[in-house]
């Protein structure tokens, strides 16, 4: 379903590459995400398309305190401790490194949005459009899909530029965005459609 695509132009969206950082995305790393790998290069190409259509490009990265003091609940489930400041697995995937240009908001929680200045990046840039990618399906971009609808904003989720931590959470959240929240779509197909309007 592309509910939402009929009513945002380039000039309204801005690509968000959620938590592309060692510790989802290496091989090995303490929650890697299957398939996290094979999406870094549609990742790179959407970049590519926002920088040559003026879409402005923000990152997220995941970091706690070497103390381990902000983390709140997240280690009381099953995750393992990650994305540690000063470690390896902190740092973004060297193939999607940010530029100069871009923007990187640093977060403690799942959302893009919970007590960082992402929403007032939003503002001052005249988004209302967030084309998501990243890691992982079902954590942080859900997270952020469903804040960015909850703020009456558009969020696009591009199917084959996330992965989750399991292909079922993957293919259930997506399933899950797209029924609720806001639609889920190739990156060829957005690019396509979007280049035509």
């Amino acid at each position: 379903m592309l509910n939402n695509l009929e009513k945002i132009k380039k000039s309204d969206c801005l690509l968000l590459i959620i938590d592309m950082q060692n510790d989802f995305i290496a091989e090995g790393a303490p929650i890697e995400c299957p398939g996290g790998r094979d999406i870094i290069l549609n990742i790179r190409k959407m970049k590519d398309w926002a920088n040559k259509n003026g879409v402005p490009v923000v990152y997220t990265k995941e970091e706690h305190r070497r103390q381990k003091v902000d983390f709140g609940l997240e280690l009381e489930r099953s995750e393992p401790e990650h994305c540690l400041e000063g470690s390896e697995g902190v740092e973004i995937v060297d193939e999607l490194k940010p530029d100069k240009s871009d923007y990187v908001i640093l977060k403690r929680r799942y959302s893009a949005y919970y007590q960082t200045d992402f929403e007032l990046l939003l503002k001052g840039l005249k988004r209302k459009a967030v084309l998501i990618c990243g890691a992982a399906t079902n954590v942080c971009v859900y997270a952020t899909a469903m804040e960015t609808q909850q703020r009456d904003m558009y969020p696009v989720v591009l199917r084959d530029c996330v992965a989750g931590t399991s292909e079922e959470l993957h293919e259930a959240f997506l399933k899950n965005i797209d029924y609720v929240m806001g639609d889920v779509v190739g990156s060829e197909e957005l690019i396509t459609y979007l280049d035509s309007k």
